[in-house]
């Protein structure tokens, strides 16, 4: 289990957009957001690098 800073998320569809991103390589992945902070904590089988991509790819900057 890893956390990302994830910028830009307002609502309950910019999670499931994130978590969509993410379960698109990982369908058995746990995501959970908190709009408030901003963090994304995620389980996966997938490298902190990977998952990183994936969501700014889904439009979802992620930052250290």
């Amino acid at each position: 289990m890893f956390t990302l800073k994830v910028s830009g998320m307002t609502c309950g569809g910019c999670i499931n957009a994130v978590t969509r991103a993410v379960q698109a390589q990982d369908p058995q992945a746990k995501v959970q957001a908190d709009l408030a902070t901003q963090v994304v904590s995620l389980e996966t089988s997938l490298s902190p690098e990977l998952a990183a991509k994936l969501i700014t790819d889904a439009g979802f900057p992620v930052s250290q």
